[in-house]
């Protein structure tokens, strides 16, 4: 009898839980259906609000916010999308609600040039993409293994330094300089050697110079705007001709990642590492040899097959290549434009490091001026103004409105960053803001966020960090840099392109001085 009353004491107290669940499922759903929408303008029958957007949407979705607030909603053709434009829209939407908003949309850039979303970048959240996250964090961009590579990183800087010190104070094109310093590193620690700077070897699939071409053609279709994505309809018809290109050099690349992993599987088979990094002798793997291995791993969770092996590879060296040398292209920009700051830069790294060697990573952290251009320069030139677009995977409520399930969502942290109820003077470049606070680039801070945060952050920011910190540092150490003979520094032009990345609309031209003693360039 007492079992009995037991028994039925725990199902009605079971019941009255399902219940109350049921409840507050249902009043939450049922407020969250009632709530309004964003504010925002209103839509054109089937373009929506896409005749608001100009050649730099950043800078278009930043206007629109000063007028519709913080938090609005816009139409691109058949999609909803949401821009949040605050440090607490910032917050709520990588944060508190990071999960909700984990979804990828799915655009034709992921769909054809990145192994139909098997990439890190636009794979759908769940179990392949928390494998590949948990890849790139223990594995591919550990700090043990970024560490083992640190040598790579000096020895394509001291290339870098030789040929400008070797351009004898003629004009150089800086972008053309970084961009070959940024993919050298890349491509070495992913795919065992470098590609530029370097003559073709016999049998090779790309020379170098189509390298550079392939991986120019995939930024630009990759940051562009294409109509099929907002309007399916018109996709097949491909009125751009964006999809077409984006075929093209898919195909391109595949047939040069084949190359890549027979060339390491064959190594790998013959009892070799399958690059230049275990051919030296150094005991570090390249990232390719990393990712073969893990595809043979009987215990991982979701198989990582030969095509999602060559979607990061490709991840890889299309993210760590652009990010940086932009970056740094725009701090040397603004320094030439503000040479007070030129002038404590410089003086803090003959303070710190002297005039007899190089500048080198472990000075990094006792360089707080250069760390802090480095951040002022990210938060008035974030490479993704807009971040990569997200997906909200169930209704959300935020800030008293309701954001749908299948809504884009866009956090303009370009918008973010000239906020003047965060930052005082905002449109001025004031490396100084950053001195003794305590603001990082880790997503912590969401006032600047240039690699994201939450849970879909670019996994691979210790190592655009590193590169960027001591790529400026050793510019600025062993140059003197001035604009070309008769133009005034008001005459450098500052205007942008939007993209994969955001670079300058026109490269930036100087001239380089050396600084330091004459056996430094030539060793």
């Amino acid at each position: 009898m007492e079992m009995n009353l037991l028994a039925a004491a725990w199902l009605a107290t079971a019941a009255v839980l399902l219940l109350t669940l049921w409840l507050r499922r249902r009043t939450t759903h049922s407020r969250s259906t009632l709530l309004p929408p964003p504010p925002g303008p209103k839509p054109w029958p089937i373009i929506g609000n896409l005749n608001l957007i100009g050649p730099l949407p950043h800078r278009s979705l930043h206007a629109l916010s000063s007028h519709y607030g913080p938090i609005m909603q816009l139409r691109f053709g058949a999609h909803t999308v949401m821009v949040g434009s605050s440090i607490d829209l910032a917050k709520s939407i990588l944060k508190t609600h990071d999960l909700a908003f984990a979804g990828r949309p799915e655009i034709a850039a992921g769909k054809y040039t990145t192994y139909n979303y098997s990439d890190i970048t636009w794979s759908q959240y769940g179990p392949y993409w928390r494998q590949a996250r948990k890849m790139c964090l223990t594995e591919l961009f550990s700090a043990k293994r970024l560490a083992s590579y640190e040598y790579i990183r000096k020895e394509e800087l001291n290339w870098v330094m030789k040929n400008l010190f070797g351009s004898g104070g003629d004009p150089v094109n800086l972008k053309d300089h970084l961009s070959d310093l940024s993919l050298n590193v890349i491509s070495r620690m992913v795919l065992g050697k470098k590609y530029t700077g370097v003559a073709a070897a016999e049998g090779e699939i790309v020379t170098p110079e189509e390298f550079k071409e392939m991986l120019d053609e995939l930024f630009l279709l990759n940051g562009v705007l294409d109509i099929g994505d907002s309007i399916p309809w018109l996709a097949p018809l491909d009125l751009q001709g964006y999809r077409r290109r984006m075929k093209a050099v898919a195909r391109k690349f595949d047939r040069f990642l084949e190359r890549v992993l027979d060339e390491h599987n064959l190594k790998r088979r013959s009892g070799g590492g399958g690059g230049m990094v275990a051919e030296e002798g150094l005991g570090a793997k390249d990232m390719v040899d990393v990712l073969l291995e893990l595809a043979e791993d009987p215990d991982l969770e979701v198989k990582l097959d030969r095509r999602g092996v060559k979607a990061f590879t490709q991840d890889m060296i299309a993210g760590g290549t652009e990010s940086s040398a932009v970056t740094v292209e725009w701090a040397i920009s603004e320094l030439l434009k503000h040479p007070e700051a030129f002038i404590r830069a410089t003086e803090e790294l003959d303070r710190v490091v002297g005039n007899e060697r190089w500048v080198e990573e472990k000075d990094v952290a006792n360089l707080p001026y250069i760390n802090a251009i480095v951040k002022e320069t990210m938060r008035l030139h974030p490479v993704a103004p807009l971040l990569v677009p997200r997906l909200a995977r169930e209704d959300v409520e935020l800030s008293g409105y309701r954001v749908a399930k299948g809504t884009r969502v866009l956090v303009n942290v370009w918008t973010i960053g000239r906020d003047p109820t965060i930052w005082d003077a905002p449109e001025e470049f004031r490396p100084e803001r950053f001195i003794g606070k305590d603001i990082d680039v880790k997503g912590h801070d969401f006032e600047l966020l240039p690699f994201g945060a939450g849970r879909r952050m670019c996994p691979g920011y210790p190592l655009g960090i590193k590169v960027i910190q001591v790529s400026l540092a050793s510019l600025l150490h062993g140059f003197k840099w001035e604009l070309p003979s008769g133009m005034k520094r008001e005459e450098l032009n500052m205007e942008e392109i939007y993209g994969l990345s955001t670079p300058r609309k026109f490269p930036l031209v100087a001239v380089a001085h050396p600084r330091l003693p004459l056996h430094l360039y030539k060793n």
